[in-house]
């Protein structure tokens, strides 16, 4: 069958070994309807099918993959790795020198340990929190995912500053018990919420630009207070920057925010596409953790000698004089050609971005929470990632989902990409 559509050959093989024939859910394309597209090899700024079709990446492994795909530093850097040993269950030198490559970027942070996942980097946090403080409660805000565990799986309650509810199967109700879901930007019940739980409060757990709910910003008021009552109340400041984290600048959201966590999770940049993630905080907090104080967090593979080298690799190129400023410029033009290709056909659009982060949206105006995000025209959105991937385009195959730009895509792939979904607006007419 020479003209055969492979994915839908890899797709059918899959869904007999794997549920729903992928390993997370989002690549299923559940949302937008088709087939996945099964991925064989990636190269800067594109990657290549199961067709040998190259597609322009805008996902860039959800954001990990800020050089490009290959870059030649980090190939280098892991190849030599991969040669010296793959994994031991014992310190490395590497482990320390990323370690202290992240503590000169973060200065939030006093003490860092390295994990495997933004999931498990978040969940350790939270027990951190918990320990550090000694008390139950959690908040959270709508649309910022940290990861898939247990307590954080909750959806808002009934009512304003009322405890959430599990989200997922096998989440028992008594584990999210202890879950505040409150609306993002919403200061009003954020003041509540604190002063009806305030002195039980362990921790406040935020993203503090969204990537979960597409591209969303928390306000510079939003974030001061929720600083401010964090402070005043003897709460954990959580920032989850494990998508934000050296992607919306040098010092992540925090810098952008001029905020200072208590706690901050990163992931993805960190690693530069190699399984790594971390926490970290002041010395007093993060001293609580296992083997010096009785909060107990372990992994085998934390600090893996191969993503470390890769993660090193990595930090060391975006940390280079003019790495954001180009980075950005990138970007900003993409969302604003974008914005300019959608008016210019009559269609209700608007974007924003930070560093090589970015989202957009099918309305008129910036949606600041989840359930404006919710009002968004799926339809029109399905049209145009189908549009954009027949045309050689790859963003992210979920309305709510945040879109990257990386140092390898040339002005021509934003210009390729500008044009494709000028196309399509024009010919899906007038809104």
């Amino acid at each position: 069958m020479p003209n055969a559509d492979q994915n839908d050959i890899l797709f059918d093989r899959a869904r007999a070994v794997i549920p729903g024939g992928v390993n997370s859910p989002v690549r299923a394309f559940k949302a937008v309807g088709g087939t996945p597209r099964f991925i064989r090899r990636a190269e800067g700024a594109y990657f290549w099918d199961a067709n040998n079709k190259r597609y322009i990446d805008y996902i860039g492994s959800w954001g990990p993959m800020i050089l490009g795909h290959g870059h030649p530093a980090v190939v280098e850097a892991v190849q030599k790795a991969v040669l010296e040993g793959f994994s031991y269950g014992a310190p490395t030198e590497r482990e320390i020198e990323l370690a202290e490559a992240i503590l000169a970027l973060v200065p939030s942070m006093e003490m860092v340990r390295l994990v495997s996942s933004g999931t498990e980097a978040a969940m350790s946090a939270l027990r951190l929190a918990r320990g550090a403080t000694g008390r139950k409660h959690i908040i959270k805000f709508e649309g910022c995912y940290h990861g898939h565990a247990d307590a954080l799986l909750v959806k808002a309650g009934s009512g304003l500053a009322t405890f959430g509810h599990p989200t997922s199967a096998g989440v028992p109700p008594e584990v999210t018990q202890h879950t505040l879901v409150l609306e993002y930007n919403n200061i009003a019940q954020l003041e509540e919420a604190f002063a009806l739980h305030g002195n039980d409060i362990a921790c406040l757990m935020i993203e503090a630009i969204a990537g979960n709910m597409n591209f969303v910003r928390a306000t510079a008021e939003f974030a001061k207070r929720c600083r401010d009552l964090c402070t005043q109340h003897g709460a954990l400041l959580v920032f989850d920057e494990v998508m934000t984290g050296f992607r919306v600048g040098l010092h992540g959201a925090q810098g952008v925010l001029g905020i200072t966590p208590d706690l901050t999770v990163l992931g993805k940049v960190i690693g530069g596409g190699m399984p790594l993630a971390a926490f970290g905080g002041p010395r007093a907090i993060m001293e609580q953790l296992a083997p010096l104080g009785p909060v107990y967090q372990a992994g085998t593979l934390s600090g893996n000698p191969v993503a470390t080298a890769c993660g090193l690799a990595t930090l060391k190129e975006i940390a280079k004089p003019g790495f954001y400023e180009a980075l950005s410029k990138k970007t900003q033009s993409l969302v604003a050609g974008l914005k300019a290709a959608a008016t210019s056909e009559g269609q209700p659009f608007n974007a924003d971005s930070e560093g090589g982060m970015f989202g957009f949206f099918l309305m008129n105006e910036l949606p600041q929470n989840y359930a404006t995000v919710m009002t968004t025209d799926n339809a029109k959105f399905n049209a145009l990632f189908h549009g954009l991937l027949d045309r050689g385009v790859y963003i992210a195959p979920a309305l709510y989902e945040a879109g990257f730009v990386s140092a390898a895509h040339s002005d021509d792939d934003i210009a390729a990409t500008i044009e494709a979904a000028r196309q399509i607006f024009k010919a899906s007419g007038p809104r």
